[in-house]
Order: structure tokens, then C-alpha cells, then sequence
């Protein structure tokens, strides 16, 4: 991709997967049409990919008020969409969580597979990433349950069952290119970060310990959890050592133990994310994308195909 140029004073970003759905001129100047009877003025309209992505950029109204005007017109399509500042889109730092979010699975489910309790886990891993459940509590409980397993069914696990999150390579390898650091903050464990985080490039990458003796898991992990406050200093921690603000920030989840960090991106002007993420999360978080897959995060950033 190279790189878009904002020139206006805000953007809506309009998404579509470019399989299921294709976006067409009738849906843009539907969305251009919504946004001047309720007062705005269109500036501009530019395709960053043909039947993907396109940027309407308008002025007089407000990023919220737009983005209320395209919550109700897209309400009921397969559409993602973004409204931001025009200027500053291009992130620095980019920090997303693992499970479900740079892969398709959840890797304690997928250990879990082994000693036959998928779906027990499972159900406690949805309500956890609903916000049901607490974290840690939560986390202790489900790796209580796997004491005993040998310690070879982690490598099996990751290469039978894990695979990349689509656009995932394409996202992490662009944002490299052009000089942000990406870091892979997980609630899981670093047996899978340390490998994801090596196929997709990430410069750093911060997860939970499985502790493991003579072979074996002990049914524990290594204290203190890397929880959900745990992601969000991580995001600041980072921002500090680049010496960036919050608004140069992109953060990326699926579960409620990213939501403190996401809705601090947003809150400091970045870009956090909630991606395919648990309705929990959808309903307190600004951005989501629901339809397209990771390489939309680019386009949100005015890179073109």
C-alpha cells in the first residue's frame, strides 16, 4: 500500500470486506447525501481501493455527529466505517492483543482440545471476553484445568490448530515499512506470542507465563497476570518511549480485557479498535470493525491499494 494524504478537516472512512460485499459509487454518494441534508459539506471523495475503501471528507459537521448519521444509514449492511481528524491518521505505535484478534483462535481453548474439555473451556473463555467473568480469577481457573498435560501439546496445538488473523501480515508489515513499532500484548501465554509475534514481525511482545515442571503443565501460571491493566500501560508505557501522544496511537482487541486500553486510545485522539469483538465490548467501544478483516486498519490510516 502507499500512502494516502489528508488534507481536509475530517474523514468517514467507508469498509467493505471486498468478497461478501463490494462497495460501489451508489453506496458513497448514499453515504455523501446522508451527511449533506443534515448540514455538512463534502469536501472530497477518494477511493483508496476500488470497491474496498473509500475517504469522504467533509467540514461543519461534527466527527460525532457524522458518525450517528452512519450508524443509522449503515445499520443495516455489511459496511464498516470510521470517522476521525483528517490529519494525524499515519499511527506510530500500534499495540493489539492476540487471541481472536491477530489469530482466528483462542489458544487456551485450543490446548483445552487436548484433554478434552474444548468446550468447557470455551464457555469460559466467551464470558470472560464478555466481561462477565473476571480475568485473573478466571484465567487461574481455566489453567487449573489443563494440570497434567504434557508440555509437547503446546507445540502440537500451535501447529495443527492456530492460524494468522487475514490482513494481519499486511497491517504489521506496512506499518513497519513506515516506521511504527508493533507490540503483541496478550492475556495468553508467551509459548504463542513469542511465535506469532516472530511469522508477523512484532517488535516486542508481552504475555502470561505457563508454568511447566518435568514436562508437564502445573496447572498454574506465573504471577502477577498480565490483565487488562496490564495492556493499558503497556500502551502507555510505549507511547512514553517513543516520546508520541495518545493520538498516534492505533490499538486493536476483541475482549474485555482490551477495553481499557482501546477506549484510552480513543479518549487521547488514536485509533482503538474493537475488532469482531464481544458484545460486551461493541457496546462501550466507539470504533469497531465487524465485516472487514485486518488490512481495513490501513485504509482507516489513508493508506491505498
Amino acid at each position: 500500500m502507499t500512502d494516502g494524504y489528508a488534507k481536509h478537516t475530517s474523514v468517514a472512512t467507508i469498509l467493505a470486506n471486498g468478497e461478501d460485499a463490494r462497495l460501489d459509487d451508489n453506496e458513497i454518494n448514499s453515504v455523501v447525501d446522508a451527511i449533506q441534508a443534515s448540514g455538512g459539506i463534502i469536501e472530497d471523495v477518494d477511493w483508496l481501493a476500488q470497491g474496498k475503501a473509500c475517504d469522504i471528507f467533509f467540514a461543519v459537521l461534527s466527527i460525532e455527529e457524522v458518525d450517528r448519521i452512519l450508524e443509522n444509514l449503515l445499520a443495516q449492511v455489511p459496511f464498516d466505517y470510521v470517522v476521525q481528524k483528517a490529519q494525524g491518521r499515519k499511527k506510530k505505535l500500534l499495540i493489539s492483543d492476540m487471541d481472536s484478534t491477530m489469530i482466528n483462535q483462542e489458544c487456551i481453548d485450543e490446548i483445552a482440545a487436548f484433554a478434552g474439555i474444548k468446550d468447557q473451556i470455551s464457555k469460559i473463555t466467551d464470558r470472560t471476553m464478555n466481561g462477565e467473568l473476571d480475568f485473573k480469577d478466571s484465567l487461574r481457573e481455566r489453567v487449573g484445568l489443563l494440570k497434567g498435560l504434557s508440555e509437547d501439546v503446546l507445540n502440537e496445538a500451535f501447529e495443527k490448530h492456530i492460524s494468522v488473523m487475514s490482513g494481519a501480515k499486511e497491517l504489521i508489515s506496512t506499518m513497519k515499512e513506515n516506521g511504527a513499532r508493533c507490540v503483541l500484548v496478550s492475556g495468553g501465554f508467551t509459548f504463542f506470542t513469542s511465535r506469532v509475534a516472530e511469522e508477523l514481525g512484532f517488535d516486542v511482545q508481552e504475555a502470561n507465563i505457563l508454568e511447566i515442571e518435568g514436562g508437564v503443565l502445573t496447572g498454574k501460571v506465573r504471577e502477577p497476570i498480565l490483565d487488562s491493566s496490564a495492556k493499558l500501560n503497556s500502551l502507555l508505557f510505549h507511547a512514553e518511549d517513543l516520546g508520541i501522544g495518545i493520538s498516534d496511537t492505533i490499538v486493536i482487541g476483541d475482549g474485555a480485557n482490551d477495553l481499557p486500553m482501546i477506549q484510552h486510545s480513543c479518549e487521547g485522539g488514536g485509533l482503538g479498535v474493537a475488532y469482531h469483538a464481544k458484545p460486551g465490548v461493541q457496546a462501550q467501544a466507539k470504533i469497531k470493525i465487524n465485516y472487514c478483516d485486518l488490512s481495513a486498519l490501513l485504509y482507516v490510516q489513508g493508506y491505498k491499494s
